[in-house]
């Protein structure tokens, strides 16, 4: 059994808020190590069900974040940035099932912590076929496009809702509960590490469906501000339809994922 886990930060028990987040911090090795702690637990779990290969992509900001001399030795780490396919990087066709560790709510989502999609600067909203999505629907579709379901997710409750909204059988694990967008009740490490650990085991327990969304494909891309989007309408096929919005249209899901991620970094230039 092969399984893909896509780890990202600010849905780690413990972080609140973005300094913990940012390498230059003082709360940041911190952070990583309980980020290492949670991917260590989901991997403890897979094992457990019998999965013979893992694969871990560090998907939060510089994409380094994950401590390698302290992960599990049975599983194999990408990191560092950039990367093709991003937080996604290492995902295709052969795995079994993919887990999204430490993941937060889409940017908009209250109570969450340190909500956002993708790039908090630049994205206020991503809608794709007329369906708000966050990074995990995203993500999840992308797991889709190469038949790969996504068994569980952890984060905080609203992450999590937003992936049952999205995926009817998926496990998931909440490490804390948001106060706000800079505040959570937390579970310690050693609690929420257990929790994950036994959830793993259980998604992979059974058969999971893949999250497909049926092409043709029509993202609609809103952008906090006009320059943005002035940047991000540099991309040749990107339509600007609003002062801040831009629709990108495609039949193959891949090529929307790639069109997406380049609109945003355009218009990250700016920032």
């Amino acid at each position: 059994m092969k399984v893909f886990i896509s780890a990202d930060m600010e849905g780690i028990s413990g972080v609140v808020d973005a300094t913990q987040t940012r390498m230059e911090e003082k709360e940041y090795e911190r952070a990583r190590k309980l980020m290492t702690g949670e991917v260590n637990a989901a991997i403890e779990g897979t094992l457990a069900a019998g999965a013979t290969e893992i694969v871990v992509n560090d998907s939060h900001g510089s994409m380094r974040n994950i401590l390698i001399e302290e992960l599990n030795p049975l599983a194999e780490l990408i990191t560092g940035s950039p990367k093709p396919l991003s937080m996604m990087q290492g995902i295709g066709p052969g795995y079994d099932a993919c887990f999204f560790i430490g993941y937060h709510a889409q940017a908009g989502a209250s109570p969450s912590i340190l909500d956002h999609t993708y790039y908090g600067r630049v994205v206020y909203q991503a809608t794709i076929n007329g369906r708000v999505l966050g990074e995990t629907g995203i993500n999840a579709a992308l797991a889709g496009y190469f038949s790969v379901p996504v068994a569980l997710v952890t984060g905080d409750r609203e992450l999590c809702e937003e992936a049952r909204a999205i995926i009817d059988d998926i496990e998931t694990v909440v490490v804390k509960e948001a106060c706000g967008r800079l505040a959570a009740k937390c579970l310690p490490p050693e609690r929420a590490r257990a929790l994950i650990r036994e959830a793993a085991q259980r998604a992979l327990s059974r058969n999971h469906a893949p999250f497909v969304i049926a092409p043709p494909y029509t993202l609609v891309l809103e952008v906090l501000n006009t320059a943005l989007a002035d940047m991000a309408e540099l991309l040749p096929e990107a339509r600007r339809t609003g002062p801040r919005r831009l629709e990108y249209v495609a039949d193959d899901y891949l090529t929307l994922y790639k069109a997406f991620r380049t609109m945003i970094a355009l218009a990250g230039t700016l920032m």
